[in-house]
């Protein structure tokens, strides 16, 4: 089994649902089923039905999540140093073409939110920085076509 890399704040949020997700929302959708049943004919109780997707649903997730936190390497990146682009570091990089800058973390893709400035290390950008140090150009196939980026800086926070 491949270890998924994942920061540690990631590997917390990961933790934090599966919590959620077995000790309220799967006794709440439970909950509901039964309050459904007591509805009567299931075949056509609308309730009931909804309350049995949702059960789907947290259980698949549940299984998820459990799958990822048994694969997952964390990395902290705070205890990292290097003047290298890996997962985990935090750039600053200036768009060639518009000259604005924007600061993003390398995470996993499970985590990665882009208003948030965490990309995954498997988007296009992601791996473009990978590898690379301060003053490094990189040139990033893009859906809206071809980008520059200079790499500013590089930190692990």
């Amino acid at each position: 089994m491949d270890k998924t890399p994942i920061t540690l704040a990631g590997y917390k949020n990961l933790e934090e649902e599966l919590k959620n997700l077995k000790e309220v929302e799967r006794p709440s959708v439970i909950q509901a089923i039964s309050e459904a049943r007591e509805h009567g004919d299931l075949s056509e109780n609308a309730e009931y039905s909804a309350a049995r997707e949702k059960q789907s649903f947290i259980e698949g997730r549940i299984l998820e999540l459990e799958s990822l936190i048994s694969r997952a390497e964390v990395i902290n990146p705070a205890l990292m140093s290097g003047d290298k682009i890996i997962f985990g570091a935090t750039v600053k990089i200036k768009d060639e073409d518009t000259e604005e800058d924007r600061v993003y973390q390398i995470v996993s893709e499970y985590e990665a939110d882009f208003d948030a400035g965490k990309i995954a290390n498997i988007s296009p950008i992601g791996r473009a920085l990978l590898g690379k140090s301060e003053g490094d150009s990189v040139e990033v196939k893009t859906p809206r076509g071809l980008k520059t980026y200079e790499i500013l800086e590089v930190r692990f926070v």
